[in-house]
Parts: C-alpha cells; structure tokens; sequence
C-alpha cells in the first residue's frame, strides 16, 4: 500500500473509534494463525466501544490517518483505567511496586498498524506523535508485551524502550516496559 495522504493525530470522533476496534478486532490473538502471529505480531485486549470512549475522552489516542481511514492506532491509558480491564490489572500493579512514585507515567494501552500499511514507518510515527503530545504531561511512557510477540518487542526496544520488569501473569510472561522521556 502506497501512503497517500497520511497524517497523525490523536482521535476526535466516534467514527475513528469505531475505525479502532475494527482494525484491533482483525488483529486480536484469537483472530489469526500461530504463524501469523509470530511473523506480524498480534493484540491481546479487546475493547469495547465505551472503555476506548472513555480512555479517549481522558487522554485522547495517537492514530495514523490514510486520507479518513484509520490504519494505526497506539492508545493512551491513565494510571485511572487500572481495574477497568481485568488482563491488565496485574501490570497496573506491578507499575506501582516497581516504579519511582515521584515519576508520572502513561499507558500505551496497545499498538497496531493494519497490515497493508506496515513496514513503511508508521510504528516510529505513531510514537513520535504520541512523545510529542505527552511528554509535557508525563515522564514516562509504559507498556508491556507478551514475551512470545517477539515482532512487537525488536520494534519497541528499536524505538527506546526499556525492560521495567519481566513477569508471569495467567501463564504468560510479559516484558515491562517504558520509555523516558526526562
């Protein structure tokens, strides 16, 4: 796919929203094949339209714009949304006994790019706006991603990630992350 009129910019619409969870829908674990996750990557949470509303109207997310489509996202997650979506409880709390409580973080909730526009920058791009966009607000940047999705881990260290921590949640291990941006 040749980028015609790309921009990023963070989402302002029920329409980009919805843009979201179709593009995370085509993306999830559940959706494609083992080699298919090993070689693309994968996302593991499913939102649904009010949680990605509602982190939205509090921070809003990073998108990657093809004239009107969405064809990248990376979310934006306040430390507030910690018990909200129960397979990211347990980093939430590891954030708080492992990191510095005078530092201010967010959360990149997930990342994907649709996959006829990956490998032509649009990862680096997203998180270039979404440092652009926040780091006046907030020290850090954190994430985590499962330890078999080795595409998505090569990408965020590539990029300046860091490993906080590894652990094991229901039977995955997953890297800690951050970003500093101090």
């Amino acid at each position: 796919m040749i980028l015609k009129h790309l921009k990023y910019t963070i989402a302002t619409s029920d329409n980009e929203l919805e843009q979201i969870i179709q593009l995370q829908q085509k993306n999830l674990a559940a959706s494609i094949s083992q080699s298919e996750k090993e070689k693309e990557g994968f996302v593991t949470v499913e939102h649904d339209f009010d949680i990605l509303k509602k982190m939205n109207d509090q921070q809003p997310h990073v998108i990657a714009k093809d004239g009107d489509l969405v064809v990248g996202y990376t979310l934006c997650m306040t430390a507030d949304f910690g018990n909200d979506i129960p397979v990211l409880r347990p980093m939430f709390t590891k954030i708080e006994h492992s990191l510095d409580q005078t530092k201010t973080y967010i959360v990149m909730g997930q990342v994907c790019i649709d996959k006829e526009y990956r490998g032509q920058g649009i990862f680096r791009g997203l998180y270039q706006k979404m440092k652009l966009e926040l780091q006046e607000k907030y020290d850090l940047l954190i994430t985590e991603v499962a330890a078999n999705n080795l595409r998505s881990l090569k990408a965020h260290k590539a990029i300046g990630f860091k490993n906080l921590l590894v652990y094991k949640s229901d039977e995955i291990d997953w890297h800690l992350i951050s970003w500093n941006w101090v």
